[in-house]
Formats: structure tokens, C-alpha cells, sequence
């Protein structure tokens, strides 16, 4: 019997059996069920690193952060951000001046051609409404035998009035106050003017209501009318005033700008002389030479149009508004003067030490005294002998208006009617006050025209100092820019 040999190797020929060798796998061994296993974290086989996270996206800003930060390393990137940096500069110096010149110069422009006219205007309205008022109580003293010259005198301050409405309304804001104004004046000018008609109506028939309709209508102008005119005159005068703000204050966020984008320039050249010893780059000199054209063009130019803006105002405007103001008060003097002799005492006025006057000629003596301040300040301001003769010519008018004011008040007081009316709308034999304050007013129209072309001329020279400034200091601008890069490009070129 045979038997199988002792020990572990196998027979010849019968291998023990064995296990297909696996080729190697990449990744992670799956467990069992055939799923993936885990990267990391729970499931993960212990001790099993984690996989790394994707980097974020980074973005556009900061990747052009690290662009500039790396060409600033390099000489031609910083020529580049110098480049840009200068013409940044000097166009934002040609921008921010070309704006801060143009709201000076349409400010200025206002003055010339808005403000002031419609000033003068509403300043045209209160003169032609109080002179009206005048007329109207000369020719209700003169009754019957009223003057063709009177009443057209009349007839053209209402329609000088009317006119000057329109021209001021076509002029304001719709649902302004001036409008508002302006719309009560057009509805009381016909009323005004229906009252004179009533007074003159009864007057002719010898009707003693005629001096209650005059009195009405008196009241109606000095109460109401007036006081609204003399509000749109101050409105404009606002206007005018705020006009002038606006167009005379320096440029000085300009002309700073314009002192930084020279300096840099200058700054420029210089380092660019330390790196090549070459005392000129053509375009930063043009850029240089062009910047500061613009500035002395803004300095000395501006300097030259705030120098004529004060003028037209101290030898124009204020002597203007002293004049209107001269001219109101007479024309109030005048109408209080035959208000006098038309109400004959019946308006009285209570003053403080308990005295009882005639009311009329309480407000004549007041207008006087306003007339007499008024003429002091207008020579004062009388810059030449044009400016001086009319106001003292009116001057001395109004002295022989006083003293003659005072003799018809003496023969009025004494009981001497017809004298009194003498000699305030007699002929020219009886030495009326009507000669003086027609000489005063004639006076004061000349002084009045001088000093406004005096404005106009000081004015015009203050807008023309800044015409053109504008658009040269924007075209200078650009072609600095221009210069600029054409010289930092000379230089980038020699790198290439």
C-alpha cells in the first residue's frame, strides 16, 4: 500500500492553488458593496488625511490690483501710471474750470441783461404809479381848466405802468411771488384808474364827493399799490443782488486743481532729467506751458471781470437805487403837497406830543426829508462831474421848493385858498412849488441815465473779461493732456 509522502510541499505536478494577482488601483480601496469610499471625515478610514479644498475664484479688481502693483516695478509701468496720472490732471484742471467760469460768466450775463433791467423796471412801475398819483391830484386842483399836459402826463404813467407790468410778469416764475405781486397790480390799476375817472367826473360839476373819490383813490394807490410795487422792487433788487454772489467769488477749487497738475508736471520733468539727463521732453513743456496759460487766463481774467462787477455795482447800482429811491420820495412830496389843498384839513394825524396836524402835510414833510438824505448820498456817490451837476442842480431846486412849500402852507393857514393853490399849480408868474419839483424830477431822470450807462459800461467790461475763458481753458486742457502723453510716449518708445 502505498502512501502520500509526509511533509508540506505538494506532489509533482499539483500545485497548491492561488489567488490571480490584481493590478494596481488608484484611489481609495472601495469597501465592500462596490461604493466609493469617503475622502475623509466620517466613513473615512482612520487616520486618513483630508483632501485639499479648491482655491476661490479671485477677482477682476484684485487681479488688476497685482498688474499695476507688478508693472510699478518696472520703469515703463510707472512711465505708464505717470502718463495717466498727469492727463487725469489737467483735464480735470480744464473741466473744473471751464464749469466754475461758466456759472460765473451766465451770473455775470444775468446782471447785464436779467436782474438789473428788471430792477430798473419795477423800479419804472413804483415811479410811473406815484407820478400818476401826482398828476391825477394836479389836475383835480386845476378843476375845469385842468392842462391837455396834465392829463396826457396821466395818461402816459398808466400806460408806462401797464407796459412795464407785462414786461416784469413775462419775466417771472409762474406762482412766484413777484408773479402774485405782479397779478394784484394788473387788477388794481383799472380800479385806480376808475376812481381818478369818478373823481374827475363830480370835480367838473363843481360836486364836493369828487375829493372823496381822489382821496379814495389816493388811499387805493399809496395803501395798497405802492407798498406791492415797492415789494417787487425789493424782490428784484434780491435777485440782483444774489446775481452779483454768484458771478463775482474766485475760482479757487480751479485754481488749486491748477496748482497741483503744475506742480506734478514740474515734478515729472524733474525726474525725468535725474534718469536721462535730458533737460526738455517736448510734451510735457507744451503740457506745461499750456496748463499754466490756463491759469494765468482764469486769475488774471477773473481778477479783471470781479474788478469791473464791483465797479458797475458801486458807481451803477448804488447810485441807482439812491436815485429811484430820490425820485420816489419827490414824486410822494409832490402828491402829498396837493393832497393838502384838496382834502382841506379833513385827514389829520395825532403825533406823539398829542399835536394834531394836517395829515398830508406830515407825509410831505417826511418825503422831503427822505428827498434831502437821498440827494447827499447820491453826490457822495458821484464819481464824476456828469454824475454831480444834475444831483446838485436838483439839489438846489428842492431848497426853493421848500421855501415856496412854505409860503402856500402860510397863505393856506391865513385863509387865502386861491393864493395857496397859486403857488402850488399857478403859472410861472406866481412862483409855483410845481417848477421846482418839475426841475427836480428832470434831474434826477439825467442822473438816473448816467448811472446807468455807467453800469452798462462797467458791467459789459466785467462779462467781456470773461468771454471765451470757458471753452479755451477746456480746448487748452486737452491738448496739455495731449502733450503729456505724447511725452511720457517719447519716452516709453526708447524701451521698446
Amino acid at each position: 500500500m502505498t502512501h502520500p509522502p509526509k511533509g508540506s510541499a505538494a506532489p509533482p505536478g499539483q500545485g497548491a492553488p492561488t489567488m490571480p494577482a490584481v493590478p494596481a488601483q488608484s484611489g481609495s480601496p472601495r469597501p465592500p458593496g462596490g461604493s466609493p469610499a469617503p475622502q475623509g471625515g466620517f466613513g473615512a478610514p482612520p487616520g486618513s488625511p483630508p483632501a485639499p479644498a479648491a482655491a476661490p475664484r479671485r477677482t477682476a479688481w484684485a487681479e488688476g490690483v497685482d498688474r499695476l502693483r507688478a508693472a510699478a516695478t518696472t520703469e515703463p509701468g510707472r512711465l505708464r501710471i505717470i502718463g495717466a496720472l498727469l492727463a487725469l490732471l489737467v483735464v480735470a484742471f480744464g473741466a473744473i474750470t471751464a464749469w466754475q467760469m461758466t456759472e460765473r460768466a451766465a451770473a455775470a450775463d444775468n446782471v447785464l441783461h436779467g436782474s438789473q433791467p428788471l430792477s430798473a423796471s419795477a423800479a419804472d412801475i413804483y415811479r410811473s404809479l406815484a407820478d400818476a398819483n401826482t398828476a391825477a391830484s394836479s389836475g383835480f386842483l386845476a378843476g375845469g381848466q385842468e392842462s391837455q399836459e396834465t392829463r396826457d402826463r396821466y395818461e402816459k404813467d398808466i400806460r408806462t405802468a401797464a407796459a412795464k407790468l407785462i414786461t416784469a410778469a413775462n419775466s417771472s416764475e409762474p406762482g412766484s411771488p413777484s408773479a402774485r405781486t405782479i397779478s394784484q397790480l394788473n387788477e388794481l390799476l383799472p380800479e385806480y384808474k376808475g376812481l381818478v375817472e369818478r373823481a374827475r367826473a363830480n370835480n367838473r360839476q363843481g360836486y364836493p364827493l369828487g375829493g372823496a373819490y381822489l382821496r379814495y383813490a389816493n388811499d387805493t394807490m399809496q395803501n395798497e399799490m405802492l407798498p406791492k410795487a415797492e415789494q417787487l422792487y425789493q424782490r428784484e433788487n434780491q435777485r440782483l443782488n444774489a446775481d452779483y454772489a454768484d458771478a463775482k467769488p474766485y475760482p479757487w477749487a480751479a485754481i488749486a486743481l491748477g496748482l497741483v497738475a503744475l506742480g506734478v508736471l514740474a515734478w515729472a520733468q524733474r525726474r525725468n532729467y535725474r534718469r536721462t539727463n535730458r533737460v526738455l521732453n517736448r510734451g510735457m513743456a507744451a503740457a506745461t506751458a499750456a496748463s499754466l496759460a490756463v491759469l494765468l487766463w482764469l486769475t488774471v481774467g477773473h481778477t479783471l471781470a470781479r474788478s469791473g462787477l464791483n465797479e458797475s455795482y458801486d458807481h451803477g447800482v448804488r447810485s441807482l437805487n439812491v436815485l429811484h429811491d430820490a425820485q420816489i420820495a419827490s414824486l410822494k412830496a409832490r402828491g402829498n403837497e396837493n393832497l393838502t389843498l384838496v382834502s382841506r384839513g379833513a385827514e389829520t394825524k395825532t403825533l406823539a406830543d398829542e399835536r394834531t396836524v394836517d395829515l398830508y402835510d406830515y407825509d410831505f414833510e417826511q418825503d422831503m426829508k427822505t428827498l434831502t438824505k437821498g440827494l447827499a448820498m447820491a453826490a457822495d456817490l458821484a464819481n464824476d462831474r456828469s454824475g454831480e451837476k444834475p444831483v446838485e442842480n436838483a439839489n438846489a431846486a428842492m431848497e426853493v421848493w421848500k421855501q415856496r412849500h412854505d409860503e402856500a402852507r402860510k397863505a393856506d393857514n391865513d385863509g387865502d385858498y386861491q393864493l395857496a393853490l397859486d403857488r402850488v399849480i399857478g403859472s410861472a408868474d406866481k412862483k409855483p412849488t410845481g417848477e421846482c419839483f418839475d426841475v427836480v424830477d428832470k434831474n434826477l431822470t439825467t442822473a438816473l441815465k448816467h448811472e446807468d450807462g455807467e453800469f452798462q459800461r462797467a458791467a459789459n467790461s466785467g462779462l467781456g473779461a470773461m468771454t471765451g475763458l470757458p471753452v479755451g481753458a477746456a480746448v487748452l486742457a486737452v491738448l496739455a493732456a495731449a502733450g503729456a502723453l505724447l511725452g511720457v510716449g517719447r519716452r516709453l518708445s526708447e524701451y521698446r
